[in-house]
């Protein structure tokens, strides 16, 4: 249990931000620049600092910092008509009034539930849908649940796509999509029979950045479509241009076509909260007092995404993400040829990943690159295996390449201090094995 020390007076008029601010892609910690590769808490998609949006906020600040969303439906229209052409045609309507991702997850699960009049939820192994306990009780790790056993009825988890961790033991090349196949079964045999929607992110980032094949979307579509099913698309951490395409619904997980749509973190561009909800024109079902939160629509988070999509277009992110997503997954692979503890280099766009042999091998990069002045992130809080390497957007190809050469002395000095302690156990094992052999001799 973590205990807090008294204030005192010098504490109190300390600003205690001072040691910390940022600039592009870099974050600096008592002047000491870092590459930040995890964006934040992947909420930075432009970066630190971009002056469009910097600017637009210190207008509205100026202004007035929050509003009720009475006063904002007009600038929720307008932002949702930016938005449209980045949409797949059926998705024409929206519920702009959450800030976090949890929440429009709960949002989306209400207009799921209202409008098929079923209760059941479907979700995946590994899974992440957000902090509440809703989200949490649909999410796929049982040790964020274990303290807090309010589940959500008639909810079920199916295995995830790992192809490299096969929840059926198969081969991806033979298995014929086996892990989309089962749902029917899991439906048929699992359920209560009243399965509201199936929730999925198109890549199971906080899983271990898993990434499904066309195939396995286009099967889940149909199963879906066969039993009134909707298919709600988590793209809370693949939204907006993350992974090269301004939603992965429109990009590589075009095959899903979700029914609805859920967005926040890099929607605010520079780490402003901003949340929503985005659905076909017949599931606008919703009543005001049904789904809302004090600072759903205010003013700051609206003009965020306002500009957000504006510098999207306007620097052609779409494109920069594409073009270095390839630089970076190159350099990657490059990596695992070279260092023995890396595998599995895996993702899309700017949303990439590696292996490590264990997640204490995970925890113990992780302070190195910090130490080498890279700041990465792992999977699972802490309980997975993989390196997450999600740089903002407006990264440029001589920053990748930085990003690589940090990520090279990193792994360099990961592998050199393993290699020093393995050797340093083995001889521990055989020293203390001769031990034991000399005192058996000795009293024999």
């Amino acid at each position: 249990m973590n205990t807090l020390k008294p204030s005192t007076d010098s504490d109190s008029d300390k600003d205690l931000f001072e040691e910390y601010s940022g600039d592009g892609i870099y974050l600096y910690i008592n002047g000491k620049k870092h590459i930040d590769c995890a964006s934040g808490t992947f909420n930075l998609s432009l970066g630190y600092s971009t002056k469009e949006i910097t600017d637009a906020l210190h207008k509205q600040l100026d202004r007035n910092s929050h509003l009720s969303s009475s006063y904002t439906k007009k600038q929720s229209a307008q932002v949702f008509n930016a938005l449209k052409e980045f949409l797949p045609e059926h998705i024409t309507s929206y519920w702009f009034r959450d800030i976090t991702g949890s929440s429009a997850n709960e949002c989306a699960l209400r207009i799921a539930h209202k409008a098929t009049g079923k209760s059941g939820v479907v979700s995946l192994f590994l899974s992440h849908h957000g902090q509440s306990i809703t989200t949490t009780s649909i999410s796929g790790n049982a040790f964020r649940l274990q303290n807090f056993p309010v589940p959500v009825c008639n909810s079920l988890k199916i295995p995830a796509p790992d192809c490299n961790n096969c929840f059926y033991k198969q081969q991806p090349t033979s298995c014929g999509t086996l892990c989309a196949r089962t749902l029917e079964q899991f439906i048929e045999y699992a359920s209560n029979g009243q399965i509201a929607a199936l929730i999925i992110e198109p890549i199971l980032g906080n899983g271990g950045n898993i990434v499904p094949t066309e195939e396995y979307f286009r099967i889940i579509r149909e199963i879906c479509d066969r039993y009134g099913i909707l298919i709600i698309a988590d793209e809370v951490q693949t939204g907006f241009g993350r992974t090269g395409s301004f939603f992965a619904s429109t990009g590589f997980a075009k095959a899903l076509k979700p029914d609805i749509i859920t967005f926040a973190k890099g929607a605010g561009g520079i780490g402003i909260p901003v949340a929503g909800v985005l659905t076909r024109a017949n599931l606008n079902v919703l009543e005001a007092w049904e789904h809302s939160s004090t600072s759903g629509a205010n003013p700051l988070s609206l003009v965020a995404m306002e500009e957000v999509i504006k510098y999207i277009k306007k620097n052609q992110i779409l494109k920069n993400v594409q073009q270095q997503s390839i630089y970076l997954k190159k350099g990657l692979v490059q990596l695992a040829e070279k260092y023995q503890s890396v595998n599995n280099v895996r993702g899309k766009g700017l949303m990439l990943a590696f292996d490590l042999p264990s997640n204490t091998d995970v925890a113990s990069f992780i302070k190195i690159a910090q130490e080498n002045q890279l700041i990465v992130r792992g999977s699972r809080y802490g309980f997975g295996n993989t390196v997450k390497i999600r740089p903002p957007l407006i990264i440029t190809h001589a920053e990748v390449q930085e990003t690589i050469r940090q990520l090279d002395r990193a792994l360099a000095q990961y592998e050199s201090i393993k290699t020093t302690l393995e050797r340093t156990v083995k001889h521990a094992e055989r020293t203390s094995s001769q031990a034991v052999e000399i005192t058996s001799n000795f009293f024999n």
